[in-house]
């Protein structure tokens, strides 16, 4: 540690230490948003999906979150879990989080918030809740947390370096989710509502499952494409240091489709030829994780990141497109994460303990088959965004290793930052 550094504390940084206010959430805008736990993801909140409170006038201002302020979690498995709060929403914070507003004229708020996302901050965390069933932590123990203090004008310019990389990441989150948006967009207009035809006064025709324009066709879905179920394997087989092939599994699709990276587990047992998969495949989610049922049937194309081939478990369908369909995984995707389509889909689920996708539902679903031509056209823009997607995807994981490479080196102050006069 660098000796011209000030030792200090949280809470002696902190010109207030709060904690949140105690109301249902709801889903109707008849308030501020109102941020929980939940909202709160490793540091960071996608604001869309916050939900709203009825609040007083008065408790509005006492509870209202200000540019600066850092929230923490203080009971459940989340303790600890933070946020700087950097008045993007009119937004109030709830019970379960306590908010240290922090003086500007003692700390930058910013660099006491990337201390709350060091090493140090969760090895903290760790020692100091309580509680065998339910951990937590108080505001008195967490204000405990010690920090080292440069000069403000270099506590800025450190947070200045890491909070670059994060808006860099978080500029690609929001583009991501602008761009899925746009093709999941596309795919409804084209293949859904069908408003290319109806804008060029094109003709329908009836079907099996409805109205369709004339000249399309509908036809059993195992037609266009087979599904495989994967590998059954003991949870233990598992490992986190990259020995084996990844095994891709329930936790590698995101609720309402799309690959999440987070938590890729490796597996070196037995395996058979059946069980592999390659890049560019799709998998689809064939059992519920906990009581959430929405996530069955839900899809995600395997990434390039994880090597040339890789494993699926039991939990997840393999779905390839057969040589004669002109529907490829990209086209596939979109239409297993249309709202509409999961919605058929999921209903095939079935168990008295735990809801499982039969195999027979992916193969007897009747479905449009558009024109070869227009499933191209709209494969290579759909391949064009899920490529960009997942470059960005790509680009952030390597900025945030960056970050994390450089937080504790700055925070110490073994790196030092050159001031300019």
């Amino acid at each position: 540690m660098s000796a011209e550094w000030e030792e200090t504390t949280l809470a002696d940084v902190s010109s207030e230490v709060s904690y949140g206010y105690t109301e249902s959430a709801s889903d109707k805008k008849v308030g501020p948003r109102f941020l929980r736990i939940t909202d709160i993801q490793n540091g960071v909140v996608n604001w869309s999906n916050v939900p709203y409170c009825p609040i007083s006038k008065a408790d509005h201002g006492k509870y209202r979150l200000q540019s600066g302020d850092i929230v923490v979690a203080r009971t459940g498995n989340s303790t600890g879990e933070n946020f700087l709060y950097q008045g993007i929403e009119d937004a109030v914070f709830a019970s379960y989080l306590i908010r240290f507003r922090i003086n500007p004229e003692e700390a930058d708020p910013t660099f006491i918030w990337y201390n709350l996302r060091s090493k140090r901050w969760w090895n903290f965390i760790n020692s100091s809740k309580t509680g065998s069933a339910q951990p937590c932590a108080n505001a008195k123990v967490l204000g405990q947390f010690s920090v080292s203090l440069p000069s403000l004008t270099e506590q800025k310019s450190i947070a200045q370096i890491l909070a670059s990389l994060d808006d860099k990441i978080e500029l690609n989150r929001r583009m991501n989710e602008t761009l899925e948006a746009l093709v999941q967009s596309l795919f409804k207009s084209w293949f859904v509502d069908f408003d290319a035809v109806r804008a060029d006064g094109g003709h329908f025709q009836d079907s099996a499952i409805g109205p369709i324009p004339k000249g399309w066709k509908v036809e059993r879905f195992d037609k266009h494409i087979s599904a495989d179920r994967g590998l059954s394997y003991k949870g233990d087989g598992l490992r986190d240091d990259g020995t084996g092939l990844p095994m891709h599994n329930l936790n590698s699709v995101y609720e309402g489709g799309g690959y999440k990276h987070e938590g890729i587990k490796y597996y070196a047992g037995e395996y058979g030829e059946r069980h592999l998969l390659q890049p560019g495949d799709m998998i689809v989610t064939n059992t519920e994780q906990g009581f959430d049922h929405l996530l069955i049937g839900h899809a995600a194309i395997v990434p390039k990141r994880y090597g040339t081939k890789g494993l699926f478990s039991h939990h997840i369908y393999r779905v390839r497109h057969k040589p004669t369909s002109p529907f490829s995984p990209h086209y596939l995707v979109e239409l297993f994460n249309n709202r509409r389509w999961h919605y058929w889909i999921s209903g095939f689920s079935n168990g008295t303990t735990i809801n499982m996708l039969p195999k027979d539902a992916l193969e007897m679903p009747l479905l449009v088959v558009p024109p070869d031509e227009l499933v191209k056209k709209f494969t290579a823009l759909a391949e064009a965004v899920h490529t960009k997607i997942e470059a960005n995807l790509e680009e952030s994981r390597m900025l945030a290793a960056l970050r994390d490479a450089l937080l504790p080196k700055l925070l110490s102050g073994e790196l030092r930052v050159p001031i300019k006069n």
